[in-house]
């Protein structure tokens, strides 16, 4: 089986988390990214689990280091993928599912081109700010520069490849894993046994006699 990248965005509040983590639980094939952050957990989080929690200082240094696939400031805390996740995933022959941004996105697109790109849309603005709203850690200034935010990142949703909306859990899952199925038979990712395959049945077709 090929590995490669897929990269899941959406507006803040938008569930690409939720949406990412039941993909790879009802997928063995699949594998959940774990970002490095410098922010602090909020309640339930688990280290090395939910994110790799650091000090600024550490993640600047991975940084100078070569150690992430990408990197990027929001709103005022820094978020990276480290680039030891995908090389784990092409080893064990997975397909890494990110939980990333828009610039991160473009970041991972950059170095592997081969990256599968998804953005989830709320299916509307009312749930959109209820589920930004349900969040107790989101005081009015913080609301705000999300709500920000989400109106850049629906900028870019062109840069997509894909676009699903999220209105039922079960649902986004189900497309999502449709997609990534259908990626993993283009021919552009069909790896040397098939093209060995290919190679054979065009011998043998031209050694018959007919």
């Amino acid at each position: 089986m090929k590995s490669f990248a897929v990269a899941i965005c959406a507006p803040s509040g938008v569930g690409k988390t939720t949406v990412a983590r039941a993909l790879v639980e009802q997928s063995p094939d699949l594998t959940f990214s774990v970002s490095v952050t410098t922010r602090s957990a909020r309640p339930g989080e688990r280290p090395g689990v939910d994110y790799h929690f650091v000090a600024r200082s550490e993640f600047e240094s991975m940084i100078e280091q070569g150690l992430l696939l990408e990197w990027a400031e929001v709103h005022g805390d820094l978020y990276g993928t480290p680039r030891a996740n995908l090389e784990a995933a092409e080893r064990d022959g997975e397909r890494l599912i990110l939980d990333i941004d828009v610039q991160g996105a473009a970041q991972v697109v950059a170095v592997r081109p081969d990256t599968v790109t998804i953005f989830l849309l709320p299916p509307s603005f009312d749930v959109l700010m209820e589920r930004l709203q349900e969040r107790g850690s989101e005081d009015a200034t913080r609301l705000r520069r999300r709500m920000d935010t989400a109106r850049s990142e629906l900028e870019a949703m062109s840069e997509f490849q894909y676009v699903v909306v999220n209105d039922r859990l079960e649902d986004a899952v189900a497309r999502i894993r449709s997609i990534i199925l259908a990626e993993g038979q283009k021919s552009s990712r069909s790896g040397q046994d098939l093209e060995e395959l290919r190679q054979r049945l065009l011998k043998a077709l031209a050694d018959e006699d007919v």
